[in-house]
């Protein structure tokens, strides 16, 4: 098998993702690619993908990787992790029977994986997952006992412009099935008006919809400049320390914003500055409540997730899956219903109002006379 392409790389999949076109080839480091990825990659129509790391581990059930197979997306692995420094942007990258040749030079073998292979990992994942969801309780308590007077102790805010106080207020984080959760609610969003906030790439899922955020709050590394420019006010997620990774970025493209220095993701701070700041309701979309969420996302628990939840209670709506209570997909009787029982007043006024009757029974006579009756 031979495939040649424009290569484009970078150690976070989720930057990458910007860059790419179709064609291209994803040179990647990314183990246990997740769903959210995966979805992206096919949707950039990539011709292949290269990693330096496992695409499955077989640590938890993960089925990311299977869905690039299935949308015919090949995917290599390379055990020499230095060929990802050797290779530059917007070259030329050609794979030949497993071997690697950049600039017409060899550099180095790869591996094609086959599907069996990932199902083999996959079902691994399967007979491992009672094991990791026992570690993953353990350290969720653990981190939820460490962290507890964060969210018990007045938590220090930033100052904002946003009005928040007794109004909706609708979380976004681009996490699974974040389109079609979106497309359900937004005739909430029309009628509510509810404040938007984007939490990283939360804020394009937004954007997608035509919907400017309010608020973008994160640490920056997954939302375009872009939106960056058109959110109305942007919160760079600090460690507890102060130190803010995103206010580089902010620095480098001449914008503003405040700073938020918390423990925790940054969709719980989002949650929590709703919270605080006094929203009727916080309604959440895309965002991580489950063990697969977030070991795709890196974490091996989620203790600070739970006491944010635990303290907003139930002024929380999670619309994550919402899409799945509704079948666009209308049965024909439906629609005959829809139209009798729009007829059926016309058909009542005919009947008391004597002129109308008549015509109707004129243009019922005609109509006979037409076909033949």
């Amino acid at each position: 098998m031979s495939v040649k392409g424009i290569v484009k790389k970078d150690k976070k999949t989720k930057r990458l993702i910007y860059k790419l076109k179709p064609g291209d080839i994803a040179l990647l480091s990314h183990e246990d690619i997740d769903e959210i990825a995966v979805e992206a990659l096919i949707k950039s129509r990539v011709r292949c993908i290269i990693n330096t790391e496992k695409t499955m581990t077989g640590y938890y059930p993960n089925k990311g990787p299977l869905k690039l197979l299935e949308n015919g997306i090949p995917i290599y692995e390379i055990d020499d992790k230095n060929i990802f420094n050797i290779v530059e942007d917007n070259k030329i990258i050609e794979i030949k029977n497993n071997k690697i040749f950049y600039s017409n030079k060899f550099i180095g073998k790869c591996k094609l994986i086959k599907k069996d292979e990932m199902l083999n990992l996959y079902d691994l994942g399967c007979r491992n997952f009672d094991v990791k969801l026992n570690d993953f309780i353990d350290n969720t308590i653990f981190y939820a006992k460490k962290e507890k007077n964060w969210i018990t102790n007045k938590i220090k805010l930033p100052k904002i412009e946003t009005l928040i106080k007794n109004r909706h207020v609708l979380i976004v984080v681009r996490g699974k099935s974040y389109k079609q959760d979106l497309k359900a609610i937004l005739d909430y969003i029309k009628n509510k008006r509810p404040v938007l906030i984007g939490v990283d790439g939360g804020g394009d899922a937004l954007l997608e919809f035509g919907l400017i955020p309010d608020i973008v709050i994160g640490d920056l590394d997954s939302v375009s400049d872009r939106c960056l420019r058109l959110c109305k006010e942007i919160i760079v997620h600090a460690y507890p320390n102060g130190y803010a990774p995103g206010l580089k970025r902010i620095k480098e493209n001449g914008l503003k914003a405040k700073i938020f220095s918390s423990v925790g993701t940054s969709e719980d701070i989002a949650m929590l500055l709703a919270y605080d700041y006094g929203a009727e309701l916080i309604v959440a979309v895309g965002t991580h409540n489950c063990m697969i969420d977030f070991l795709e996302k890196g974490r091996k628990g989620m203790g600070s997730t739970f006491l944010v939840r635990t303290k907003i209670g139930s002024k929380l709506v999670d619309a994550k899956g919402i899409n799945k209570l509704y079948d666009e997909k209308l049965e024909i009787k439906y629609y005959v219903y829809l139209g009798l029982s729009a007829l059926l007043p016309i058909y009542i006024l005919s009947m008391l109002h004597f002129p109308i009757k008549m015509m109707l029974n004129q243009i019922s006579i005609r109509i006979k006379m037409l076909i033949g009756l």
